[in-house]
């Protein structure tokens, strides 16, 4: 006969089997979760920005994420009463390297975040050499953000994996260059696999130096390049990425917020934003 001792055992086991399991899985998607980086439908918020918001909020997003040239000389705490009127929170902003330095009041009055600068400068993207100082500019901002009450944040595009003759990467000495207490990494997965690279590899290599996640998925059969033409998006779901992978593996490092984002799309941009979204909803 089992004893009273044994029962207990055995069942506190029971519960921590149970609990590992359930640890094991990522976790389920908050309504939250999928944002969309409204850079997608620009052409449709320059003519009807309060119809575009609300259409957005009716597709089931809850959050957006605004783009540098949204802003013109509009006021910020103009475009968050626009963006809360439709029902939506906008948790994270994108500015341009050119004038990041003089945004973070007005990140602030956003009611932001996360700042996230949307680009490299450009001219320093052909070296190491450059990208170090790219690194030492975003430690910089990272110190303003932080000092603002903001979390700091870059967004890669494919150049940043060309390899130099030293065979790193420009996002090697990015990351290596950055404190990872002031800088983080808002992924694009779309841009990484562009590069070859896989998102879910990237992940695991580098802990914790996630923000946030844009997600837009990439049409097969076309060649990996850090250059060149690039551009074959398409809705989540509907290309090559393993979009159930990558939200597991960065759900587990604690990433909380993903923008759905696509730059140029094939059908009307709040058709393509649907689509992600329902498969977003049903397959996360």
């Amino acid at each position: 006969m089992q004893t009273r001792r044994e029962f207990l055992g055995r069942s506190a086991a029971a519960v921590a089997a149970f609990g590992l399991c359930r640890t094991s899985h990522a976790e389920k998607a908050r309504p939250d979760a999928f944002g969309v980086q409204l850079y997608t439908v620009r052409e449709l918020m320059k003519t009807d920005p309060m119809g575009t918001l609300a259409a957005v909020r009716k597709i089931g997003y809850r959050t957006v994420e605004t783009y540098s040239a949204l802003y013109g000389d509009k006021p910020a705490k103009e475009i968050r009463a626009m963006i809360h009127d439709a029902g939506l929170e906008v948790p994270s902003a994108h500015f341009s390297y050119a004038d990041f330095g003089n945004r973070m009041d007005y990140a602030k009055e956003l009611g932001v975040k996360y700042v996230v600068c949307g680009n490299t400068p450009g001219e320093d993207d052909h070296s190491t050499d450059g990208f170090k100082r790219t690194a030492h500019q975003y430690n910089l901002w990272g110190e303003q953000a932080k000092a603002a009450g903001l979390q700091f944040g870059f967004h890669n595009h494919n150049a940043e994996f060309a390899a130099f003759d030293n065979g790193a990467t420009g996002m090697d000495t990015l990351l290596a260059e950055t404190d990872p207490k002031l800088v983080y990494w808002q992924m694009d997965c779309y841009w990484v696999t562009q590069a070859g690279q896989d998102p879910v590899t990237l992940l695991k290599r580098y802990p914790k130096r996630m923000q946030t996640l844009h997600v837009k998925d990439r049409k097969p059969g076309f060649p990996f390049t850090t250059s060149g033409p690039s551009q074959h998006f398409t809705e989540a779901g509907k290309g090559t990425l393993d979009w159930p992978a990558i939200w597991a593996a960065a759900t587990a490092d604690g990433v909380r917020q993903f923008f759905v984002e696509q730059d140029t799309t094939e059908i009307p941009p709040l058709d393509s934003l649907k689509i992600s979204y329902d498969y977003l909803s049903t397959h996360i």
